[in-house]
């Protein structure tokens, strides 16, 4: 799903034999509301600041429309899962809890309905008493596993740990020993380091929990310019009796077709 810059939220209701919206709506319905919005758009990371979002309220049922959104790329992402039902264990938790408050309230008043939408049609999410938002159970395995990143504090007096930061920004914290880390000979703090660790992998969404530290292993990013041209000297060397490399792969081939 691409990023936009706008989100439609909208709750429609009965409420003393009247159409709720704008001129007509309890004030525990408005700010209940306002907060679930407010829910919704940040997340638990906080994907959108709201004092930098803009909102309006619009005529017809009660809506807030909510601007300012193009960066909040954990927010779209988690509203393109949305669109299967068997999805609240693919998005934010934060989020999850507002799909599932919203359920909850439809399904005891049929004529209570949340809907989110942005004007391009490429988000239509809606929320009543006939929605069936779920959570598929959960299955974890052991697994042995590599990953990389940067290592940004490691130690502890008690509990030794390496906290990983990742390339997305989220920081891993990987339980390791106190000998294993002393008998470390290189300074890894604030350097690139890929760790050997075992763990527990979600089948569904492939996160990863108790994590432990077996080794540091070698890692070598950077792109070697004089290894390269060794491979290049070896390789011209091993070639150099060879008039014409073609012919003579066509000749091992039994000549061309």
């Amino acid at each position: 799903m691409n990023p936009i810059n706008e989100l439609r939220f909208a709750v429609s209701d009965r409420i003393n034999d009247a159409e709720v919206g704008p001129k007509h709506v309890p004030l525990s319905l408005l700010g209940d509301f306002q907060k679930d919005v407010s829910d919704f758009l940040k997340g638990s990371g906080r994907d959108v600041d709201p004092a930098e979002v803009l909102i309006s309220v619009e005529d017809g049922s009660l809506a807030l429309v909510a601007t300012g959104l193009i960066a909040a790329t954990t927010l779209w992402a988690d509203l393109d899962h949305l669109q299967s039902p068997d999805s609240l264990n693919l998005i934010d938790a934060k989020r999850a809890a507002v799909i599932e408050r919203w359920q909850a309230v439809a399904r005891q008043n049929p004529n209570r309905k949340y809907r989110v939408a942005d004007s391009s049609a490429q988000v239509n999410l809606a929320v009543d008493s006939s929605s069936d938002f779920r959570k598929l159970e959960e299955v974890w395995v052991a697994v042995e596993k590599y990953v990389l990143g940067r290592v940004v504090d490691w130690g502890g007096k008690t509990k030794a740990n390496v906290h990983l930061e990742m390339n997305d920004g989220t920081i891993l914290k990987v339980a390791a020993s106190q000998n294993l880390l002393a008998q470390e000979e290189h300074n890894r703090l604030y350097r690139s380091a890929l760790l050997h660790i075992t763990a527990e992998e979600n089948l569904l969404t492939g996160a990863i929990r108790n994590p432990s530290l077996l080794a540091f292993e070698a890692h070598q990013p950077a792109y070697d310019e004089a290894e390269f041209q060794k491979m290049v000297q070896r390789g011209t060397a091993a070639w150099s009796g060879i008039p014409n490399a073609t012919e003579w792969l066509d000749d091992l081939r039994g000549g061309r077709a």
